[in-house]
């Protein structure tokens, strides 16, 4: 029973420790950038084992260098409600949770078919739906993998009230902007400005900015065709909106 107890006391001071690690990276980050995130060097790997190198574009840009139009696309398509919650909204994550849990049923009843009248196809994968704020998605590119566990989702809405109480709304949507995959290898608002659009970050167009923005749920899928009719529609949805988003 002793041993039991110290260790239980071991793990909470372990998972303190760790909180308390956190912490302090996110206090520097108030005044000095991350170089890369955990996201970023997984990345990296990756592209050295199954390519042998890396092809690498990105380049910080302070916040005021960044174009307003690319700060109220991103807003208006990934968070729109960046400037009032705290950091997590609920309603967002319940819906999210709802949807998924609908999508696995589908495609479980797809896959136990198609088992029975072509066993050889390979079962259908669900879709999933993302529910996450702009500092979540932060948290989690900073500092988690990607697996979909419930123990990566406590430590990220944890991650993202830390993110949320020692940095400013402006410097959170900074980072973000910054780090953010926009490709295989393309991170950050000025990477993807020069890759896309053959200009700065702080000259985009609304138009180039809502495409941009669109692109962010799967950089790597839209990548391959920028100007497919599905982004151009819904990039034609965010431009509109734009107007309406109050920067922070």
């Amino acid at each position: 029973m002793k041993q039991l107890v110290r260790l239980f006391l071991m793990l909470i001071v372990s998972i303190v420790c760790l909180q308390i690690f956190f912490a302090a990276r996110i206090a520097l980050m108030v005044v000095l950038p991350p170089e890369s995130t955990t996201f970023q060097r997984t990345e990296m790997l990756r592209l050295l084992r199954e390519k042998g190198s890396v092809v690498w574009a990105q380049r910080w840009m302070d916040g005021e260098q960044i174009s307003v139009n690319l700060k109220r696309a991103v807003i208006a398509s990934e968070d729109a409600g960046f400037n009032e919650h705290g950091g997590v909204d609920w309603d967002a994550m319940e819906k999210a949770w709802e949807r998924n849990q609908k999508e696995q049923a589908r495609v479980e009843k797809r896959a136990a078919r198609l088992a029975v009248v072509a066993p050889s196809k390979p079962p259908p994968v669900a879709k999933v739906v993302g529910g996450s704020t702009i500092t979540q998605q932060l948290a989690k590119n900073l500092f988690l993998s990607s697996e979909r566990t419930l123990e990566r989702k406590a430590q990220e809405i944890i991650l993202t009230y830390m993110l949320e109480a020692m940095l400013s709304k402006q410097r959170i949507l900074e980072l973000y902007l910054n780090h953010v995959e926009w490709g295989e290898g393309v991170f950050g608002a000025q990477a993807a400005a020069r890759r896309y659009f053959q200009v700065d970050a702080s000259r985009l167009s609304p138009q180039q900015a809502a495409n941009l923005a669109v692109m962010l749920p799967a950089p790597k899928r839209f990548e391959k065709r920028p100007r497919s009719p599905y982004l151009l529609s819904r990039a034609g949805t965010i431009e509109a909106r734009m107007g309406a988003v109050e920067l922070p």
